[in-house]
């Protein structure tokens, strides 16, 4: 294993993110914020708890998932994408350096860096609602391995665009819809019959609903069920980038 060529990628890209500061932590962190003073505010004034947990405290890990598959996705998908457009993916494919160390250094660097934002959304709601994290290993793992899988699928994206406006089609157009009708504002059990098991297709559903355990104990599904769609959806990222390096799709024409 080279780990000066994953130290080198991976510095790079969190040097990225420091340059972008604003961009990459300030903004979504203003706008987490707005969401908890309109919809605790609108919202809260109507609905006073859910499964007995404050509705503005209910909302919290879904705002939390929210940003963080939208910066993971976006993060690992303008990481490699900018090395095949400006034609540095090259040297890096002509180096000393396997394509397992190159998926670790660029999903590691969007993953670490959609941590870090997640921590601090979950310090800014402090601010506005009372917390409580009853299972903070789980939360912790829930968060990891939401960030990571989600980087994978952003490095995917990120290959398989073949220009800026497809980077943010499946972020905007995709996943943000599937987030806000995966649970995060509510309960899938409030939902009509026919409605919740068409939920039940929305692999987001199963990721608020298993962080949403490790905070409150309470969750719309189980949270073995959780762990295992996301392990799933972790292993299909895995198997396409394998097949990515194994082609060189979209790599080597």
């Amino acid at each position: 294993m080279n780990f000066r060529a994953i130290q080198a990628i991976y510095l790079f890209e969190m040097a990225r993110a420091w340059r972008t500061l604003l961009q990459s932590i300030v903004s979504p962190v203003l706008s987490t914020s707005l969401y908890f003073v309109v919809f605790g505010a609108a919202i809260g004034s109507r609905i006073q708890e859910i499964d007995g947990v404050p509705y503005g405290a209910y909302i919290v890990p879904g705002l939390i998932m929210l940003s963080l598959l939208t910066q993971s996705i976006s993060n690992a998908a303008f990481g490699i994408y900018f090395p095949r457009f400006s034609g540095t993916i090259y040297e890096v494919l002509s180096a000393p350096v396997s394509y397992v160390e190159i998926v670790i250094a660029y999903v590691g660097a969007a993953a670490s860096k959609s941590i870090l934002l997640g921590l601090i959304i979950l310090a800014t709601a402090a601010l506005f609602v009372p917390l409580q994290i009853q299972h903070p290993i789980w939360m912790i793992s829930f968060l990891v391995l939401t960030a990571v899988t989600f980087s994978l699928f952003g490095f995917i994206i990120g290959i398989w665009a073949d220009g800026f406006e497809k980077l943010q089609l499946v972020p905007l157009l995709i996943v943000t819809p599937l987030t806000f009708l995966g649970g995060s504002f509510y309960s899938i059990d409030m939902l009509p019959p026919f409605w919740r098991g068409v939920t039940l297709f929305n692999p987001v559903v199963y990721l608020v609903s298993g962080f949403r355990w490790s905070f409150y104990g309470r969750s719309d599904l189980g949270v073995g069920i959780s762990l295992g769609m996301t392990l799933v959806f972790l292993v299909a990222c895995l198997l396409a980038v394998r097949w990515i390096f194994k082609t060189g799709y979209r790599l080597k024409a």
